[in-house]
């Protein structure tokens, strides 16, 4: 049998009804805090409960990568694409009973995806979603579906990323100082910093981080010393790691 011929006579409605979803964890800084994006749920399944954004992949019409950039930026505005945003795939969750709508024959798999993005606006309910908010992630309820799972994945990722890459200038805006940057750890691990030591593992990071003029960056002020400022320096990972404090 040729493949056309194959084709011809495949018939979908032998296989059981499938779905693919995106769900999103969302993070950015908001004060000290690190806070990830939440919605109500204004539809059934979990109608009035809490969840993480997302939505279906469009059959036959996007890719799961695109369906995440897509929730991204109707969910927040950010094209991340085209900004500072940083949007990764965190892994696939298909859990015979993680879905309600699975009782009724639908397998509904889940491809999660974190994202990371600085000075997020405040946070504004979609279409399908009864309410939005930014929630500091030692703050969350529990939310719908098996998404406490997908969160506590998504932050131990976003975490541990932090330690070996420069992950965490997805969380400022250049020019910044070092403060900024150390601050940037101590929201998302939730332990103090050292100054001095980080300051001195950053800058012999080759490629972490790259001085900015700091004359340029402060026109018209007279007086006092300008603040050390910096922006990326281009690399993707920290080499010795920066270890989170125990």
């Amino acid at each position: 049998m040729s493949e056309r011929q194959w084709l011809r006579e495949y018939d979908p409605r032998s296989y059981p009804p499938f779905a693919v979803t995106v769900d999103l964890a969302v993070f950015t800084l908001r004060g000290d805090d690190l806070c990830v994006l939440l919605v109500r749920r204004g539809e059934y399944p979990h109608r009035g409960r809490w969840a993480l954004p997302g939505g279906h992949v469009l059959h036959g019409r996007e890719s799961a990568d695109d369906a995440a950039h897509r929730e991204l930026l109707e969910e927040t505005g950010v094209d991340a694409w085209r900004s500072n945003a940083h949007l990764q795939q965190l892994a696939a969750y298909s859990a015979p009973d993680r879905d309600p709508r699975m009782a009724a024959g639908l397998q509904v798999v889940s491809i999660a995806y974190v994202a990371l993005a600085p000075g997020l606006p405040d946070a504004v309910a979609g279409t399908d979603a009864a309410d939005a908010r930014w929630t500091p992630v030692g703050a969350v309820p529990a939310l719908a579906f098996d998404h406490d799972r997908i969160l506590a994945d998504a932050v131990e990722r976003v975490r541990a990323k932090l330690e070996y890459t420069t992950s965490a200038l997805h969380f400022v805006t250049a020019p910044f100082s070092l403060t900024e940057l150390r601050r940037v750890y101590e929201a998302v691990w939730g332990r103090s910093v050292e100054p001095a030591n980080f300051r001195r593992k950053v800058l012999a990071t080759p490629g972490f981080v790259s001085p900015v003029d700091r004359a340029a960056t402060a026109p018209g002020r007279r007086g006092g010393r300008p603040p050390e400022l910096y922006g990326p320096g281009g690399a993707a990972t920290v080499d010795p790691p920066i270890r989170r404090p125990m």
